[in-house]
């Protein structure tokens, strides 16, 4: 049986919780921005983690001997690497996407500027398009493995 407070729509108890005061979507959008601004001036700023590579020849030399090692050390590297690059993104935009949606929570959708309407949605394209290329990346990635030891014979 449920309790009493859940029978016949939400109790006031539950209503109290989710009122929120513009105190507090102030102070949590400001926290959104800190955190945003702290990300932004940090390593995991998007643009450093991208830059943040290494060469083929760093680890054996083409003329070399042949080096399987140093090449699946290579290849799983930028692997990571293009997780870490995709991660660092994601998080980014998702902080921004908060933050308006903070603000549109404080003053209503319908009352943000057309410029934070369109860069919230925006930000969801771009979060999407992220997430599908990072999936099929993943996928070539595991036929390729799967291929190179013999398609799991």
């Amino acid at each position: 049986m449920l309790p009493a407070d859940m029978v016949g729509g939400p109790s006031a108890t539950r209503a109290a919780n989710l009122e929120v005061t513009s105190e507090a979507l102030t102070t949590f959008q400001k926290r959104v921005n800190t955190v945003l601004s702290d990300l932004d001036a940090s390593a995991g700023n998007p643009n450093k983690v991208g830059a943040q590579t290494i060469n083929k020849s760093s680890l054996h030399n083409e003329g070399a001997l042949a080096f399987p090692e140093a090449e699946d050390l290579f290849k799983q590297y930028h692997a990571v690497h293009r997780e870490l690059v995709t991660l660092s993104k994601t998080l980014n935009l998702q902080i921004e996407a908060i933050g308006i949606a903070v603000q549109g929570a404080h003053r209503g959708f319908d009352n943000l500027e057309e410029d934070q309407r369109r860069r919230f949605w925006a930000i969801q394209t771009e979060v999407d398009q992220l997430q599908r290329t990072q999936e099929a990346q993943r996928e070539g990635t595991k036929r390729t493995n799967d291929a190179t030891k013999g398609g799991g014979f």
